[in-house]
């Protein structure tokens, strides 16, 4: 018998698969972890957008965190969209007082276009969430939102952000630039006290782009367990969304932005 590492997501459903805990699921298998899910909210939702939202009862979610982890061992836990201030404060005291692992914080409240997707009482629940968390993997807006600011406009000011999340508290920091212009994906990693880190992967020209902070959080979380320290997980995490973008131009699902290959070195070609 073998035992793989165990990657938990803590997330909302997207039925499109593109995004949310199938997308997490979908990335946990790709890069060797056997995926567990606890789900958050369901949403009625296409590759063109959100419809409808039905939030999970607080106590009910931790119930399903309590019952797994009861019996399952887990290795890494990533923690994606959350959806009101009770769920966030919920999820905070489980990571405090249930989860002995490494956690990887992808704070949903800002889109990559800058729609809003929490209330103000929700985000300030998710900064008092953020300290507890292993590592917290923000777009620029959400940034943004996070610091009261505006968002980055180049790579100097998302190194002096990133650095200012630690200062708020945070562990450890991505910054996530990919939605910037250039012929480069720049991303920050912040590390503690330490220099910020640039992290670089060429742009990729796609329309099929829904899921990528989902995934390359996910991606982390699976990696983690398998790698030596944080700094390799996020850099392999980010090679390989790059690689599931680029494979990404060739997938038909939809008619919106499609999601990225999250099985691209396991498909052939077809």
């Amino acid at each position: 018998m073998t035992r793989p590492p165990v990657a938990l997501s803590i997330a909302g459903s997207d039925p499109s698969g593109g995004a949310g805990i199938q997308a997490d699921l979908k990335t946990f298998s790709a890069l060797g972890a056997y995926g567990c899910a606890a789900m958050t909210a369901l949403t009625a939702q296409s590759t063109r957008g959100v419809t409808g939202v039905h939030v999970v009862p607080p106590e009910f979610v931790r119930e399903q965190v309590t019952t797994l982890v009861d019996d399952v061992r887990v290795d890494a836990v990533k923690i994606g969209m959350l959806a009101t201030a009770e769920i966030v404060e919920e999820v905070a005291r489980l990571v405090d007082d249930v989860l002995d692992c490494p956690v990887v914080l992808d704070p949903v409240m800002v889109s990559t276009s800058g729609s809003r997707l929490l209330d103000d009482d929700a985000v300030a629940a998710m900064r008092r969430l953020v300290p507890l968390a292993g590592a917290v993997t923000p777009n620029l807006h959400e940034a943004a939102v996070l610091l009261d600011a505006e968002p980055a406009s180049s790579v100097d000011e998302m190194r002096w952000q990133a650095r200012q999340l630690i200062d708020l508290g945070a562990k450890r920091v991505l910054l996530k630039g990919g939605h910037a212009t250039g012929a480069q994906a720049v991303d920050v990693w912040a590390d503690g006290p330490r220099d910020a880190v640039e992290l670089t992967e060429p742009r990729i020209d796609t329309h099929n782009t829904h899921g990528t902070g989902c995934s390359l959080s996910s991606a982390i979380a699976a990696l983690l367990p398998q790698r030596d320290g944080w700094l390799p997980a996020v850099r392999d995490a980010k090679h390989w969304l790059t690689g599931a973008l680029e494979a990404a131009r060739d997938l038909e699902i939809g008619h919106g932005p499609g999601p990225v290959h999250h099985f691209h070195q396991l498909w052939s070609s077809r």
